[in-house]
């Protein structure tokens, strides 16, 4: 036998199988056929049959698709026109309400939190001695006054001097003329012989005294020109010290005013630290003053800026308030990223650098903020530009 008839025929172990096992006899396969005929068919459910069983799930999945077909068209007609950021706060240029003037705190007639408008007062301080300071510097400018009033009495009577040593000056020359004739005749006399040398010698020494005299007149005016200078020099002087004085006085009389210390511009009252009876110094802060004008500063990623331009139109929620929504525009966009402006900059010139995405402060200003709500510096905003 050849090896395919010996790999057809069964082993050892198949024979043995075989004839263990029993044999249906025709009968009995009969019997299962006519069985397995006997029992009924099941019928495959139809579309609607299986939705019919799972209504639940069937209706949740349509709602799924209906809901992201609603988000993919309300993305495409109007979200993805907008650039939003939570890293979005409002802002305003808080200051320190501070003395100009060093005393007691005699009066503080506002309180926390407490609106007020331009001009009211926040805080007095005792102005007693600063109201001595301009009484005296008032007397010292009448002072002042008085030596001008001197100094020109003083130039007046000097102009008068001057015009009576011109008189006698004048007086001094018409003798010394005189003289001169009358020495030139007994001269003329004398050389006549009609005349003595008496008398030639007597108008000589009149007209020696003469000149003399015409001299000391020459000298009497120019010394009373002089004086006048120096009283006009003096007259300088006390304007000069009328002007210290006035100044003086002005700057006691500021010294005055600024013990009310009052609100520069409306806003509110923070952070109140001055009490009545307190010393407080030159520069001390009493409180912390918020104006009312406020706006928002979001800091956007720098990869959200391509199509945002000042004037674009804002809508704003507040955290504190979800249900308010707000309405402003944007006023400018800041030429620098924030980490640039900050007090330690960063370095990618130095050591290894990772690029992170920066953000860049836009200034959003809002049209009308709502004057029943409490709003105010480092609040959480979300706002949503729209930039398409």
């Amino acid at each position: 036998m050849d090896a395919q008839t010996r790999g057809r025929e069964p082993s050892a172990e198949q024979s043995q199988r075989a004839k263990e096992a029993p044999k249906n006899s025709p009968d009995q396969t009969g019997e299962v056929k006519q069985q397995f005929k006997d029992q009924p068919k099941t019928p495959v459910p139809s579309l609607r049959e299986r939705l019919r069983e799972h209504w639940l799930l069937a209706t949740i999945g349509a709602i799924v698709m209906i809901a992201a077909l609603v988000g993919g068209l309300l993305y495409w007609l109007e979200v993805r026109h907008y650039e939003s950021t939570d890293d979005a706060f409002v802002a305003a240029r808080s200051f320190s309400v501070a003395s100009k003037v060093s005393g007691y705190v005699t009066d503080v007639p506002v309180t926390d939190n407490q609106h007020v408008n331009a001009g009211d007062l926040l805080a007095k301080i005792d102005e007693r001695d600063y109201r001595i300071a301009v009484d005296q510097a008032q007397a010292q400018v009448e002072v002042s006054k008085a030596n001008i009033a001197n100094v020109e009495a003083q130039i007046v009577s000097q102009q008068e001097q001057i015009k009576q040593a011109q008189a006698q000056l004048e007086q001094a020359q018409a003798q010394l003329q005189f003289s001169q004739e009358e020495s030139a005749r007994a001269q003329d006399l004398v050389e006549k012989g009609a005349g003595t040398v008496q008398r030639q010698q007597q108008t000589r020494s009149d007209l020696q005294a003469q000149q003399a005299n015409t001299e000391r007149a020459k000298t009497a005016v120019i010394a009373a020109q002089v004086g006048i200078k120096t009283l006009q020099a003096q007259l300088e002087g006390a304007k000069a010290q009328l002007q210290q004085s006035q100044a003086q006085l002005d700057q006691a009389k500021l010294n005055l005013q600024y013990t009310n210390v009052v609100a520069a511009q409306s806003g509110r009252v923070v952070k109140l630290s001055g009490a009545k009876g307190t010393f407080v110094t030159a520069g001390q802060s009493l409180m912390m003053f918020v104006p009312d004008e406020v706006w928002i500063v979001a800091n956007y990623k720098e990869t959200q800026l391509a199509d945002m331009r000042p004037g674009q139109p804002v809508d704003i929620r507040i955290d504190a308030y979800p249900g308010r929504k707000l309405t402003g525009h944007v006023d400018s966009v800041q030429p620098g990223s924030g980490t640039a402006f900050s007090l330690l900059p960063a370095e990618n010139a130095t050591g290894n650098y990772v690029k992170v995405v920066q953000r860049v402060p836009v200034k959003i200003v809002v049209d009308n903020w709502p004057a029943d709500l409490p709003v105010g510096p480092g609040m959480s905003v979300v706002p949503w530009t729209r930039v398409r």
